[in-house]
């Protein structure tokens, strides 16, 4: 039985415990705690154009950073796939980034990777997958899981 590729359109909410968690992440990192990778991205609302933050993992394989939104189309990828440029931070450290996403049919082994670093944090809005998903399981789910490459943003020098 083949699956259906999950829909790019795929968005889990949030519980109200998940949102208690955030916060708690959210503010040991900006306090400087990274908890195993963890920033705070800031973006700029693609409506209100005000800066939205939330917290994120931020991934590393092969030298390369990735941003991965288990729960699918959130507010910041929304926001992300408007403004292209965010900010991650850890306590005072602000880093300008660019975020380019990855086509759907390139992160199945991101998806990988990340189930096996954050699985136990973010099984529940992944609907089964697990670190012994087949390949052809993560990419059937891997429309509905955004990944953006993370790049940084050239300084840029202020004549006097």
């Amino acid at each position: 039985m083949t699956q259906e590729p999950a829909s790019t359109t795929r968005y889990i909410k949030a519980t109200r415990g998940d949102v208690a968690f955030m916060k708690a992440v959210r503010w040991l990192t900006e306090h400087g705690v990274s908890l195993m990778g963890s920033r705070v991205l800031t973006v700029r609302g693609r409506k209100t154009g005000t800066p939205q933050s939330v917290p994120v993992n931020l991934l590393t394989l092969d030298g390369r950073r990735y941003l991965v939104a288990p729960r699918g189309q959130t507010q910041w990828v929304r926001n992300v796939r408007v403004a292209g440029e965010a900010e991650l931070r850890v306590g005072r450290r602000v880093e300008r980034v660019r975020l380019v996403e990855v086509p759907a049919t390139d992160r199945v082994r991101v998806l990988r990777v990340y189930l096996k670093r954050w699985g136990w944090e973010v099984g529940r809005f992944v609907e089964g997958l697990t670190t012994s998903s087949t390949d052809a399981e993560l990419a059937t789910a891997a429309p509905g899981m955004p990944v953006f490459a993370v790049e940084p943003v050239a300084a840029t020098t202020v004549a006097a």
